[in-house]
């Protein structure tokens, strides 16, 4: 008799907890709705943009050009523009800039990133490394105008 009495009370205090569970979750739904539906009422600020032109001009400042020094696929003194977007380089279909012959350069070789403080190189994990003068990169750096930049065979200068 106190078994049952026992899995009686047992059962009551679970059917209590699952009672009070559910409220605490409708309650928490029905706040997250009234905080929502009051964001959406609320005033918006407005904000007006200048032309996408003027805004890139006021980010950075031109980026320069890499002039091709060497390569045996590339016209030699052939300037390739920088542009506020980043720019990457290697073998793969998918680079902006397509060394798709030179067999020493990786599917995705380097990335050439212009920013508000210059531009800056990074290696994207090729096989064979990303050079600045003659040294391998092992992390970005910023180019400085005159430095010499190798990916695979090809070797750029790069200009202001």
């Amino acid at each position: 008799m106190k078994m049952a009495a026992a899995s009686t009370s047992v059962d009551g205090v679970l059917l209590a907890l699952k009672i009070a569970f559910l409220f605490l979750l409708y309650l928490f739904i029905w706040r997250v709705v009234r905080a929502a539906s009051r964001e959406m009422r609320a005033p918006q600020d407005s904000v007006e943009l200048a032309p996408l032109a003027e805004r890139h001009e006021k980010r950075a400042p031109r980026a320069g050009a890499l002039v091709v020094a060497a390569s045996p696929y590339l016209d030699e003194g052939e300037r390739l523009e920088l542009s506020h977007e980043p720019l990457t380089i290697g073998r793969g279909p998918l680079n902006d800039l397509q060394l798709d012959r030179d067999d020493f350069a990786s599917g995705r070789h380097a990335l050439v990133d212009p920013r508000r403080d210059g531009v800056w190189v990074e290696d994207l994990g090729s096989t064979n490394g990303t050079f600045v003068n003659g040294v391998r990169l092992t992390s970005s750096r910023r180019l400085a105008p005159g430095d010499v930049l190798r990916v695979g065979e090809t070797d750029f200068r790069y200009e202001r």
